[in-house]
């Protein structure tokens, strides 16, 4: 078979602190395939992904790079030989500009040996790629990174890993953030990419998306290659056994609880140039779905809702009494919590332990005067993370050292310390695998029974009508429609409306 893969990693071994993260890991990819590779969180993709980048050494296996075996220090000698990777955790440098960010490192000087950049260049180049992927109209090369949206950051880095004109581009989750037309213009770099015989290693928990996209799909669990078969000899509820190593229950859990009274009602929620007189109402014990597409203006209704951006007018009405809320610590206070899509950024501490991710917004239940009670802050954190059912060495770990499933229930465990009565879930399941939504899932028909009114945001259309109780659609910053049983079930109603129509 020499020849035939241009990267092939095979019998690859990695072990943090004594604990296996990988054993016997393998991947072969061929020159214009796209090859999806999948797993439960915490089976060792990402880890197997950063040995191949160079930012991990492994302990044992090769990893080679046409038919040269390669042994790479750091990310930068992966890039120059040839392999790019677009992270799944988006991490621009914000006050720097689109066209700075694209060709970090790579700067074209006005002079040889002078510390001058010639920005013009940059400029003229960074134009050039933004025409060809057709992404001028909404994005600028000297528009700074933190002017852009989620989505807008996403292409960004997608346009980055392509200008390196690299054999092998790894893809991690790179449809997370991304709108339908924002998804297409993707797949329409990727149909180029294959074209031009270029490797495509996919990291998807999207179904649909490797269905659609891959040639074959390789599955890792708990850290060991399970196998590789062709998409098109393949179903999904074998790639689903092959991940978890067992059967899931098909479909999504049926929220039983009874719907209780009003508890949040929104009057003419407004905040020029991004929402206009938004109203809404959630029940205690109902889950309600909000629809629409990516900058229809659900998310910023949210954030203001929290306190994290200004409001130019409008009400809000807890359990019949209207409250004033100016700052997320008022929404705290009102018992308003809001898990953010963004959990790296506004969801979680990064550099500190699970302890003190999940004690951080709750420090008045552990602490007496001006000190915390240690005691105390170690038993609730225990407490919340194991109803979660976080997987993790202990409290004391590293938030960031949890995959993203288990990050999630790090921040559910925080919002639901706060003892909420309405949770606003952002995108709750982004990211994370087949068997970490299950357990979001259920976690949520739970919340719902103990009278919690749930409010979830979500861009995955089966997740929305499997979840939700009634489905608020908005476009251009305006409800454009409140659905309800078989209407709420309708994915042509909910995209008619979330494209604007009646």
């Amino acid at each position: 078979m020499a020849g035939k893969y241009i990267l092939e990693a095979t019998g690859i071994d990695k072990s943090f602190s004594g604990v296996t993260v990988l054993k016997g890991a393998e991947l072969c990819i061929e020159p214009g395939e796209l090859h999806a590779l999948m797993g439960e969180n915490g089976a060792g993709k990402s880890t197997l992904m950063k040995i191949i980048m160079g930012i991990y050494t492994k302990d044992a296996g090769k990893v080679i790079l046409d038919g040269q075996e390669t042994n790479f220090k750091s990310a930068r000698e992966a890039l120059d030989a040839g392999i790019s990777m677009i992270h799944q955790e988006l991490s621009p440098i914000p006050e720097m500009t689109v066209a700075e960010n694209v060709f970090l490192g790579r700067e074209q000087k006005k002079i040889k040996g002078l510390p001058f950049v010639d920005k013009k260049e940059l400029n003229k180049k960074t134009q050039e790629l933004l025409v060809e992927y057709e992404l001028d109209d909404f994005i600028k090369p000297n528009m700074k990174m933190k002017d852009l949206n989620i989505a807008q950051i996403q292409m960004m880095e997608i346009i980055k890993a392509v200008s390196y004109n690299s054999k092998v581009i790894i893809m991690d989750e790179p449809t997370s953030s991304l709108s339908e037309k924002e998804t297409e213009t993707l797949f329409r770099i990727i149909a180029s990419l294959k074209e031009k015989k270029v490797g495509i290693i996919y990291i998807s928990h999207r179904m649909e998306e490797v269905f659609e996209l891959a040639d074959r799909v390789s599955v890792l669990r708990d850290g060991q290659f399970i196998g590789c078969v062709k998409v098109a000899e393949a179903s999904r509820e074998q790639l689903i056994n092959m991940m978890v190593g067992r059967e899931l229950e098909g479909g999504y859990p049926k929220n039983t609880a009874e719907k209780g009274e009003v508890v949040l009602e929104l009057k003419n929620f407004t905040r020029k140039g991004v929402f206009e007189n938004v109203n809404l109402k959630v029940h205690a014990g109902e889950i309600l779905g909000m629809a629409g597409l990516v900058g229809a203006g659900r998310s910023e209704v949210m954030r203001a809702l929290v306190g994290y951006d200004s409001l130019d007018s409008g009400e809000v009405i807890l359990e019949g009494k209207k409250v004033e809320i100016k700052h997320p610590k008022d929404a705290i206070r009102n018992h308003i919590i809001m898990a953010s899509e963004d959990r790296k950024q506004l969801g979680l501490v990064l550099c500190r332990s699970i302890k003190e991710n999940v004690s951080i917004q709750n420090f008045d239940k552990m602490s007496t005067g001006s000190f915390i009670n240690k005691v105390k802050e170690s038993r609730l954190a225990n407490d919340y993370t194991q109803k979660m059912a976080t997987k993790m060495n202990g409290i004391g770990d590293l938030v960031s050292s949890l995959s993203g499933g288990n990050q999630q229930k790090v921040v559910l465990a925080k919002c639901l310390l706060s003892e909420p009565k309405v949770l606003i879930m952002d995108e709750p399941t982004r990211g994370i695998d087949v068997g970490a939504k299950a357990a979001i899932y259920n976690i949520m028909i739970d919340l719902a029974k103990q009278g919690i009114a749930i409010i979830m945001i979500s861009s995955e259309m089966p997740e929305l009508i499997g979840m939700s109780d009634r489905v608020v659609v908005m476009a251009g910053g305006k409800v454009r429609g409140e659905l309800v049983g078989e209407e709420a079930q309708s994915q042509q109603t909910i995209m008619n409306l979330a494209f604007g129509g009646e």
